[in-house]
């Protein structure tokens, strides 16, 4: 998607089809055994029973972000109506099904199935059968969803499931929240997790100081907190270019961050002077920020990478309609950075010390207050997939659920641009 296109499809977005006001859209990633990140779950929550709900206003919402020759998406849709309906609309390829399984047992649905099938759609087989699944629609499925709390197998040992008999679908395995659940998800077998897998414990104190106590591999990780400092004590674009030379890599990554349409800059950025002279020294600081939150090379932290980039940018859309850009700019830094103690094992009180930040972003990362900190918690409601804690978080900031669904979508597309 180019830089036009991209424009298209938030102006598309900045509309408001009826849909995205009667439903509560939330996240998650598909993550397979290398830890990459191979599709997105979007999870659709109907706001209220008695409302009808359209399926092609549902596929146009999510077209703008996944079009046909994009990426990847698995729909969770928790209603039965609308998602009958989706089934009947023939969705794009790249869009994969999850369908419980009592829908998967009746007959009733099983021509619509086959022929998503034979369409060229994923399907995935969300909880456990009560009966048999008729014979035409078993290999429609391509994976079964087996959620960690209702896994059978959990408290098996490597001998009991050598006997087991195999499941007759490859399974992904849900409900993941740390990094023990996803290693022991994929010792039982599973192709791919899905779920945040943030969750793992962050001591309360460290020997180290922050980020200067680098890991092997990790000296990029101290030229771009070096460069921060740079930037916010006002350095010349001289001696920042100069810190930036000594990791080229670094400067690559920062430069294909800045040319992506996602950034929406109208002339091409040749160099790093000449990105900071463009730029300015707090629209530099926000991708400094990026840069900081993905420059691990830990396979186990690209999950967290995903999360962070996310966080940034759907933080941000959050209150694009604001005028005050100080604050948009801190909003994206705040939701980049909220990982920042997983990243580095390390607690906030700990890392800031050593990353200069705002203040409101320091309220929220370390002390959970300031006028910040109820957006990290709706960031957080829609990765949990809770609509309780979505409705709760939105009541607080008085935003609609169509404004939240907007931003999360315009987010979504703008994170795809930049990887």
């Amino acid at each position: 998607m180019n830089a036009s296109t991209l424009a298209s499809t938030l102006a598309l977005l900045n509309g408001d089809p009826a849909i995205l006001g009667q439903v509560a859209l939330c996240y998650s990633p598909f993550i397979d055994r290398h830890r990459a990140v191979t599709a997105t779950r979007l999870t659709v929550f109907p706001l209220h029973a008695d409302v009808s709900l359209d399926a092609a206003q549902l596929l146009h919402a999510i077209g703008t972000v996944w079009p046909a020759d994009g990426g990847k998406v698995s729909l969770n849709i928790a209603s039965e109506n609308l998602l009958q309906q989706l089934l009947a609309a023939g969705p794009s390829a790249n869009l994969m099904v999850e369908v419980p399984a009592f829908m998967a047992c009746d007959p009733a649905h099983s021509a619509a199935l086959i022929a998503l099938h034979a369409q060229g759609n994923e399907l995935l087989l969300k909880g456990v059968p009560l009966n048999e699944l008729p014979r035409a629609v078993l290999p429609c499925f391509k994976y079964a969803i087996v959620d960690l709390s209702a896994d059978r197998r959990l408290n098996e040992t490597a001998a009991t499931r050598a006997a087991s008999a195999p499941r007759s679908i490859p399974h992904v395995q849900s409900g993941i929240t740390n990094m023990a659940e996803l290693d022991a998800s994929f010792e039982r077998g599973a192709v791919a997790v899905l779920g945040w897998p943030i969750d793992d414990a962050i001591p309360e104190s460290a020997n180290a100081s922050g980020p200067a106590a680098k890991k092997a591999g990790e000296t990029d990780m101290q030229v771009i907190v070096e460069l921060i400092h740079r930037v916010d004590q006002g350095d010349s674009y001289e001696r920042m270019e100069q810190t930036l030379k000594r990791e080229p890599t670094l400067a690559f990554k920062l430069m294909r961050y800045i040319n992506s349409p996602a950034f929406g800059l109208s002339v091409e950025i040749s160099s790093f002077r000449h990105a900071i002279m463009l730029l300015g020294h707090q629209r530099l600081k926000r991708w400094l920020a990026l840069l900081l939150a993905t420059a691990s090379k830990d396979q186990n932290l690209k999950p967290v990478m995903f999360a962070a980039v996310r966080r940034g940018l759907f933080m941000e859309e959050l209150v694009r309609a604001s005028s005050d850009e100080e604050m948009r700019n801190e909003m994206f830094i705040c939701g980049v950075f909220s990982l920042l103690d997983r990243m580095f094992r390390q607690p906030f009180s700990v890392l800031l010390k050593t990353i200069p930040v705002p203040e409101r972003v320091r309220q929220a990362l370390i002390d959970n207050t300031g006028p910040y900190q109820p957006y990290v918690e709706l960031v957080r409601a829609v990765e949990s997939e809770s609509l309780s804690d979505f409705r709760s978080a939105a009541d607080s900031l008085m935003l609609s659920v169509a404004e939240i669904n907007r931003a999360q979508l315009r987010a979504l597309t703008m994170a795809a641009q930049l990887e």
